[in-house]
């Protein structure tokens, strides 16, 4: 008989759909970030050009050439799930799990001295500035936790 998972641990999947519903994040604190099973890595990443550059996927040259050819070479390559011209913004793929696409399998950033400024950011911006998903507070149910 497999060991059962805890009542107060909740299960990957009971994690993503958790961290959409913002009334369960909690105010976020540094210690947060170890152990974490790092939630945030599932929301869409909106880059820049220079973030992308940054990264290794283009060069300055590219960049002020055209970036609707950069754009088109980012999503052929399954570098980038979409780019919109209007704003220059880049949206970084995912996983079919919704983890980023530079989260490694040890749940830690594979590219972290470089990556994007919005991740940066995080929890500063974010859906909820201030709030962190990893450490969700479970849905209140009958007879389940608080």
């Amino acid at each position: 008989m497999a060991p059962r998972r805890p009542t107060s641990t909740p299960s990957p999947s009971s994690r993503l759909d958790q961290v959409d519903r913002l009334e369960l994040w909690r105010r976020w604190k540094a210690s947060d970030c170890n152990g974490c099973w790092s939630g945030c890595c599932t929301f869409p990443v909106e880059m820049s050009v220079h973030d992308l550059i940054r990264l290794g996927h283009a060069t300055e040259d590219e960049a002020s050439a055209s970036l609707s050819r950069l754009g088109r070479r980012l999503l052929d390559e399954g570098v980038i799930q979409s780019y919109r011209a209007a704003s220059q913004i880049f949206v970084l793929a995912q996983k079919p799990s919704r983890d980023c696409i530079y989260l490694g399998p040890d749940r830690l950033c594979t590219v972290y001295e470089r990556r994007p400024e919005v991740c940066r950011m995080f929890p500063k911006i974010g859906p909820k500035p201030g709030s962190c998903p990893g450490h969700v507070r479970h849905a209140q149910t009958k007879g389940g936790p608080k």
